[in-house]
């Protein structure tokens, strides 16, 4: 929405400059909290701080720096947040959230946990690469091309490489609930 808005009706130029680099700050985000939610939340709390800055000049050069710092720091701030509100509830919030709407039964969740803990044993056994590769998109939400670029391989490669992963995924839970024969 604010990536719509003209940025020449804003006095600052940090805040114009913030507008018109949403998206990179929104997945700058993503990488530390891992929801683009929450992500998107970060960004709207560095929008309304600046906001309400006062309007002290910042060099051009530096504006990014400055933007990427305030991102990153209020991003650390919601994930200690999350972390200390996890230790005192003893689940996450979405966790519960879910439960709430799908009417989950204490099987099902273990189910799900269980499920979600050989995917994450069977993403341990693959290649750091290829690992990093599958995380970024199927997680994070990063364009296979970007990943290739930041890789230095071909998006084609990504792609072989998320494949891979998802293949293996599939095949450890699959062997997992296949019942065990008896002798």
């Amino acid at each position: 929405m604010l990536d719509e808005l003209p940025t020449s009706r804003y006095a600052s130029p940090l805040v114009a400059t913030f507008i018109e680099n949403r998206s990179i700050l929104v997945k700058f985000a993503s990488r530390f909290l891992g929801c683009r939610s929450h992500a998107e939340d970060v960004v709207q709390d560095t929008f309304f701080r600046l906001q309400n800055a006062s309007g002290a000049s910042i060099p051009l050069k530096a504006q990014m720096s400055y933007l990427f710092q305030v991102v990153r720091n209020l991003a650390i701030d919601h994930y200690r947040k999350q972390a200390l509100e996890q230790r005192h509830t003893g689940a996450p919030q979405e966790l519960m959230e879910a439960e709430a709407a799908y009417g989950a039964t204490p099987e099902t969740l273990h189910i799900n946990f269980d499920t979600l803990e050989q995917i994450d044993e069977a993403l341990s056994q693959l290649p750091e690469r290829t690992r990093y590769a599958f995380e970024m998109y199927r997680l994070h939400g990063v364009q296979q091309k970007e990943i290739a670029r930041e890789l230095g391989v071909s998006p084609t490669l990504v792609n072989f490489m998320i494949r891979d992963a998802l293949l293996h995924c599939c095949a450890s839970v699959a062997k997992d609930e296949q019942p065990a024969r008896r002798a």
